[in-house]
């Protein structure tokens, strides 16, 4: 079906859909999150049922919407915003409960790029004498399972880099001091980006320098606080920092030949260590930690950390997305860089990031970036 072809109503189901699948976000790893709304075009296009993706990645948002249903499920049209699983896995097959259920027609908004799925979730529905529609606000919907599609078709999870800074590009002054450079209404949107990803990730000089909880702390939301990682070579984390003294203990990564006595106490706090190998830079291996989150199943990191970690970040091509809280205030060249030097001689060197949206919090602006090749080249062919 050509976009012209879908409906203002088939549109606005679809949003729907979209906007409760958003809700399972950093919850479900390694599953992508998933939404599924069933209507009744001959009830005036009545929901009858709406699920999304549940906490652990199960039940799936299409079983979740059936049993809302109920009955009223027959003959409805579903809208889903990801193809539907074909295969068994720890649950049995969504397209297999779409057909038992009835439905008449499916509209989905994007393929699923993993091979144990992609394109046989649709024929099986097809051959059950349901109608399939594929295409409805597919880059929405790209957008949302952004951290999956990486996990799948890159084999490692999506990166996003929070900055919170002065007009200049400074996270804060020559002294360190930090508090606050952006208002509360950023910090705010800020700990909701924090809900969003399975993962929290910092360096051990910002974990020393600000002692962060690195948690969620909106009401209603302080349990979808992401799991605390830090990149410690020495294992210099204090036992009484507020990482070690949180819900969620922290893991973390560092040097093989860190410290044994250290490793014990903080183990014993509840720390989980992992010990990697340096890099030719002598610092931890980046590209090690990276395939270990992918190897178990994380789909979104969000880092959190000074300008230089960031530069290793960048310098590697991980950075996927940049959401930069910027306040307007200026600090000077002698405050802290968000992002430390790069040695780039010539412009046509620099890293290229497309703008996405940019948002007002009071007198802050949220502006969101993302790599080209994530939504250009990689995304846009799933």
């Amino acid at each position: 079906m050509n976009k012209s072809a879908f409906t203002s109503n088939d549109i606005s189901q679809m949003r729907t859909a979209l906007t409760i699948a958003q809700r399972g976000l950093g919850e479900v790893y390694p599953n992508p999150t998933v939404g599924c709304v069933l209507v009744r075009e001959d009830l005036n296009n009545l929901i009858v049922g709406r699920g999304w993706t549940q906490v652990g990645g199960r039940p799936h948002a299409e079983a979740e919407a059936i049993r809302k249903a109920g009955t009223m499920a027959h003959d409805s049209t579903a809208y889903v915003t990801l193809e539907p699983c074909s295969h068994y896995g720890e649950t049995s097959p969504c397209t297999d409960a779409l057909i038992k259920a009835g439905i008449k027609k499916v509209f989905l908004s994007v393929k699923d790029p993993d091979r144990r799925v992609s394109g046989t979730g649709i024929k099986r529905l097809k051959e059950a004498g349901i109608e399939v529609y594929v295409g409805l606000l597919k880059q929405e919907a790209l957008q949302i399972n952004k951290g999956f599609f990486s996990l799948v078709t890159k084999k490692r999870p999506m990166i996003t880099w929070k900055i919170a800074s002065s007009a200049d590009g400074k996270i804060a002054t020559k002294n360190g001091d930090s508090k606050w450079v952006t208002n509360d209404l950023s910090r705010k949107q800020g700990h909701l980006l924090r809900a969003e990803h399975d993962i929290i990730l910092t360096s051990i000089n910002t974990a020393l320098e600000d002692d962060p909880e690195l948690t969620c702390r909106l009401p209603g939301l302080m349990h979808r606080s992401p799991q605390p990682i830090v990149l410690d070579s020495q294992l210099r984390l204090p036992p009484t920092s507020k990482l070690m003294n949180g819900m969620l203990k922290p893991w973390i990564y560092t040097n093989c030949q860190a410290p044994r006595e250290r490793q014990l106490k903080l183990e014993e706090l509840g720390a989980k260590i992992f010990k990697i190998k340096r890099g030719a830079s002598k610092e931890l291996s980046l590209n090690q930690i990276i395939l270990h989150l992918s190897d178990i199943g994380i789909t979104r990191v969000l880092l959190e950390c000074g300008g230089t970690l960031a530069k290793s970040f960048l310098q590697k091509g991980l950075i996927d997305q940049i959401y930069w809280y910027r306040s307007p205030i200026i600090i000077g060249s002698d405050g802290l860089a968000a992002v430390n030097t790069l040695n780039i001689s010539t412009i046509k060197n620099s890293l290229l990031f497309s703008h996405r949206n940019t948002y007002n919090f009071g007198s802050d602006t949220l502006s969101i970036f993302d790599k080209k090749e994530i939504i250009g080249r990689k995304c846009s062919q799933a």
